[in-house]
Parts: C-alpha cells; sequence; structure tokens
C-alpha cells in the first residue's frame, strides 16, 4: 500500500473527503518525522514505536574494488513494532 492508497482507506473508514484524510495523514507524518528528528521515540501503543539510531563510524570495503574505505558515523530511524501489531501479523 502506498500513500495516496492509504490516504483512500483512511478517508472512506472517517467518513473524511480524500484531500482532509491526505491532510491528516500529512500531519501525523510530519509530527513523527519532526519529533524522531528532535531525538523524541514516537509511540503509538500497540502500532509500534519510531526512534532516532546512531550508527557509529566503521570501515567497510568498496564492492568494485574491494578497497577499504571510511565510512562516517550516521543517524537513523529504528521502528520496533507494538505486541498488537506483531500478533495480527502472525
Amino acid at each position: 500500500m502506498r500513500k495516496p492508497e492509504l490516504a483512500a482507506a483512511i478517508a472512506e473508514r472517517a467518513e473524511l473527503s480524500k484531500d482532509k484524510a491526505n491532510d491528516v495523514l500529512n500531519v501525523v507524518l510530519d509530527e513523527i518525522t519532526n519529533s524522531v528528528a528532535k531525538g523524541d521515540a514516537v509511540t503509538l501503543v500497540g502500532f509500534g514505536t519510531f526512534q532516532k539510531k546512531n550508527r557509529s563510524a566503521r570501515t567497510g570495503k568498496n564492492p568494485q574494488t574491494g578497497a577499504p574505505i571510511q565510512i562516517p558515523a550516521s543517524s537513523t530511524v529504528g521502528f520496533k513494532p507494538g505486541k498488537a501489531l506483531k500478533d495480527s501479523v502472525n
């Protein structure tokens, strides 16, 4: 499912217009993005938790030449599914 399909499903289930559902979805995603970017964890009970994770610098390998390269430290987003989501998938 892609974002437009998700917005359409929200519109149908919440009896909203597709434009309004798309606006709501954008606001939710923006708030999650902003919170995680600040370093705050976002927990949606039963669904899961989004949080910022740090990767330390490490040595890697250039796949074309095999030469060692330094990979700089970076940040990424981690997601830990909640119990209800895990149970529904299994």
